[in-house]
């Protein structure tokens, strides 16, 4: 998930955005076209069909791209669903993958569960954080771009997550999970 617009390609809010990047070039999928309410990708991976799909709405209107997704044929999202997301909640290039659960106050994935009728999808939050405690605005914060040095540790994650979503596809959430999220906790 993130923000449509060169404005916020490489803020906070982008994290989710940043990270189909790096999986559609590790993957070898064509570039991010076009389509009803997103920008999509899909091809063949380790021998699977994949997909991504960038929402063109903001953050907070995710979920109007869910029924792009619920139209194809064969698709389940408790299985073939994975939200990547920022969370300020989670210290900066740690992550953590859930089989599902609350929007935690997230209004993008609040959007997602709307649509969904669901909170039984699978997320992989990605962390932006620690966010200010000082009375900042956490939307300034998500809203902001990374810092130099915040870009560079999260070009020493972005590899890993790649792989814990790559488990994901082959094995499912619970494997993957069990795999990575104790990686994912490393931030070197």
């Amino acid at each position: 998930m993130g923000n449509p617009g060169a404005a916020y390609a490489v803020t906070r809010h982008n994290a989710g955005f940043l990270l189909a990047d790096r999986l559609a070039d590790a993957w070898k999928l064509p570039g991010f076209r076009r389509h009803g309410p997103g920008r999509v990708t899909s091809g063949a991976w380790s021998g699977v069909q994949v997909g991504l799909v960038k929402p063109t709405t903001f953050m907070n209107l995710s979920g109007r791209v869910i029924p792009l997704l619920l139209n194809e044929p064969g698709f389940e999202f408790t299985r073939d669903l994975l939200i990547a997301v920022d969370d300020a909640a989670i210290p900066l290039g740690t992550f953590r993958l859930r089989a599902r659960g609350s929007a935690g106050g997230h209004n993008g994935l609040k959007s997602i569960e709307a649509a969904l009728q669901s909170q039984e999808y699978a997320r992989l939050r990605i962390g932006v954080g620690p966010a200010p405690e000082d009375g900042d605005d956490l939307s300034e914060f998500v809203l902001a771009p990374f810092a130099p040095e915040e870009l560079a540790l999260l070009e020493t994650r972005w590899s890993v997550m790649v792989d814990a979503v790559g488990c994901w596809v082959r094995d499912g959430v619970d494997e993957a999970m069990t795999q990575y999220n104790h990686l994912g906790n490393q931030t070197e």
